[in-house]
């Protein structure tokens, strides 16, 4: 079974998140501290971290590098009260493989957990997802279309990291739905389809090919 670590000093907050993995099939631990997170990690067998920054015996950021510094690869998600630009950035160069501000909702914390427990594991110099034309780099959360640099939501990030993640295969909007955003909407909601057409405003309609009735494929648009 997979064994989420969740350090997070607030009880009641990591007994939330810690409920919710479990009832979705996770093994979850808590532990109140850095130095308790580090120990438990160095133990083995820790899948994910979700890791609060504002913890009470060290910074977050600390533990981040910390287990950087030592080679550990495992993903990071780091959950926080700290939500400025700075922060974000910050926590991202430090190691991070995702960054979310409280408060959060459940559902696109879990979409995130299974999203990261599926990609494999990025190296410093292997952060960076390339298609064609396109540039998404994990950790400076930064996409490129050519040498031109894209500004994107953390949502359409999130969609833009799935279709990397996934070349030329159909996503279906069934899929999309469950790991970009974590659970499932009306049958009749068209959010999957908003946000497609965001990407390609903002990277290119050549990238995305419709396929009628199911989704949606990346395609390399410089072939």
């Amino acid at each position: 079974m997979t064994h989420i670590l969740i350090a997070e000093d607030e009880e009641r907050i990591a007994a939330f998140v810690a409920k919710g993995l479990r009832a979705h099939g996770f093994d979850a631990t808590t532990v109140p501290s850095g130095e308790a997170a580090l120990e438990r990690v160095e133990r083995g067998g820790v899948d994910l971290l979700v890791l609060d920054l504002g913890l009470g015996d060290m910074d977050g950021f600390d533990v981040l590098r910390m287990l950087r510094d030592e080679g550990y690869e495992l993903p990071v998600i780091v959950l926080t009260a700290r939500s400025s630009v700075t922060d974000t950035v910050t926590g991202l160069e430090s190691g991070a493989d995702d960054y979310m501000a409280k408060p959060f909702r459940f559902e696109e914390l879990l979409a995130r957990v299974r999203l990261r427990l599926r990609a494999p594991a990025q190296s410093a110099r292997g952060n960076v997802l390339v298609h064609g034309r396109l540039q998404l780099d994990l950790r400076t959360r930064r996409m490129r279309v050519d040498d031109t640099e894209v500004d994107l939501s953390a949502r359409e990030f999130a969609l833009a990291e799935t279709f990397m993640r996934n070349p030329g295969d159909v996503l279906t909007r069934e899929r999309l739905l469950s790991e970009v955003w974590g659970y499932d909407f009306d049958p009749g909601s068209n959010v999957v389809d908003v946000y497609v057409r965001y990407l390609r405003r903002k990277l290119g309609a050549e990238h995305f090919d419709t396929i009628r009735g199911v989704g949606y494929r990346l395609v390399d648009a410089s072939a």
